[in-house]
């Protein structure tokens, strides 16, 4: 069911030029590499851990069974891309736990995810399980797995865990911009915990329990060794990138963590946004976020949730644009990684539609995975290690979980 005119005719071409000179090797052209990278899009399971797109269009609906002028992810683009398995983020802002309104908002972004189904049902469907992702991908639809961005709609009831799996949550990022009920952030100065709390110690069981991967993306250092002794399963980082090309930024991950998180058998999904790979983007982030807050406090009736976007597009009004990543910048991620802990631990995380204009040249939107394909393969890669990173790496894991839920209780 999916196109592979242009890998045929490089194939062709690649024939016949052996037959021309058969006393030497053929040197593959540009034009054979790219049909390459996209018969291996089109044809592999392509999972990204993190696409932002229902909180994008939360408050700016869109229909995205069709193109959109807006954002970074919709059907016709996926498709190009080679994209199967986007995990939607249900994703809360930090400042709705304090509010009470957390599970509210999940709630509505579920329920929203659902709508994409209903309306579109010859083109998306939902994912429970591996098993749906892969019998989805032969039938030509694109799964629809879903991902908790912050864990505060859990509100302290264990309950709720169970809750929200039963529709369909099956991974939970423990924390978000601030510490809250279940671990302290990254991002947050405040460290309550001085990593998880006793409360985040249940979740973690439960979650273990019932077959909902852990997500260490936005944990503090200390929650993330914490989580690595205690959880039973492997954990995913959904969207970080590697600290060593940004020293000092702990949303990314270290390398001791790294090879901590592979021995314990989970896999890091690479973040694309510029401020996540390059040091010089990171430089510019960090001075546009102080700005950011140094705006908030005078403005203390707005959230930052709210102008997020808007506050970006002022700033590089007066400071310039960002100086975005490269393709190559993205790619040094997975080789250190690669280098680090071998190929079956680094996955695709990317943030679309999460990093605003940060993405990186050559990874503007969900029709771009055939270009990191390329360079995979431009980097030494083979088409069975080029298939793990793209997809069958996190479904390893989450089969993982999956595997030790079945042998409790609590998913009964």
């Amino acid at each position: 069911m999916r196109t592979q005119s242009l890998w045929l005719t490089a194939a062709a071409l690649f024939v016949a030029s052996c037959g021309q000179n058969s006393s030497e090797a053929p040197v593959p052209d540009a034009l054979e590499i790219d049909a390459r990278a996209q018969q291996i899009a089109e044809s592999s399971i392509i999972v990204d851990t993190h696409i932002d797109v229902p909180y994008r269009i939360k408050n700016k609906p869109a229909d995205i069974s069709k193109a959109t002028e807006d954002g970074d992810f919709d059907y016709p683009r996926a498709v190009a891309g080679g994209l199967n398995a986007p995990f939607m983020s249900i994703y809360t802002p930090a400042e709705l736990e304090s509010e009470g309104r957390s599970r509210d908002v999940a709630e509505s972004l579920i329920t929203m995810v659902e709508g994409f189904v209903e309306n579109a049902p010859d083109k998306f469907a939902l994912a429970r399980s591996v098993a749906d992702v892969r019998r989805q991908f032969d039938a030509g639809l694109l799964s629809l797995p879903l991902g908790m961005e912050n864990g505060s709609p859990i509100e302290g009831k264990l309950e709720n865990l169970r809750y929200f799996y039963d529709r369909g949550i099956r991974y939970i990022t423990l924390t978000h911009s601030l510490s809250n009920h279940i671990s302290d952030s990254s991002y947050d100065e405040n460290r309550q915990w001085n990593g998880i709390s006793e409360f985040g110690i249940e979740v973690l069981d439960e979650m273990n329990r019932l077959g909902i991967m852990v997500d260490i993306s936005h944990v503090s250092d200390d929650a993330f060794w914490q989580v690595i002794e205690l959880s039973k399963t492997p954990v995913i980082a959904s969207h970080s990138s590697a600290r060593h090309f940004t020293p000092g930024f702990e949303r990314n991950m270290s390398d001791e963590m790294i090879l901590a998180l592979a021995n314990n058998g989970g896999v890091i999904q690479i973040n694309f946004g510029s401020t996540f790979v390059s040091q010089k983007s990171r430089d510019y982030g960090d001075a546009r976020s102080e700005a950011r807050k140094a705006y908030l406090a005078q403005n203390p009736e707005l959230k930052e949730a709210d102008i997020y976007e808007s506050f970006a597009e002022d700033y590089a009004g007066t400071h310039g644009p960002i100086p975005y990543a490269s393709l190559d910048d993205v790619l040094d991620h997975f080789s250190h990684v690669i280098g680090l802990v071998g190929i079956d631990h680094v996955g695709i995380g990317s943030d679309y539609d999460g990093v605003g204009d940060t993405l990186p040249i050559g990874l503007k939107d969900v029709s771009s995975y055939p270009n990191l394909v390329r360079g995979l393969l431009e980097r030494g890669h083979s088409e069975s290690d080029i298939r793990k990173i793209l997809g069958e790496n996190l479904l390893r894991v989450w089969q993982a979980v999956e595997d030790y839920a079945a042998t409790t209780s609590s998913n009964t």
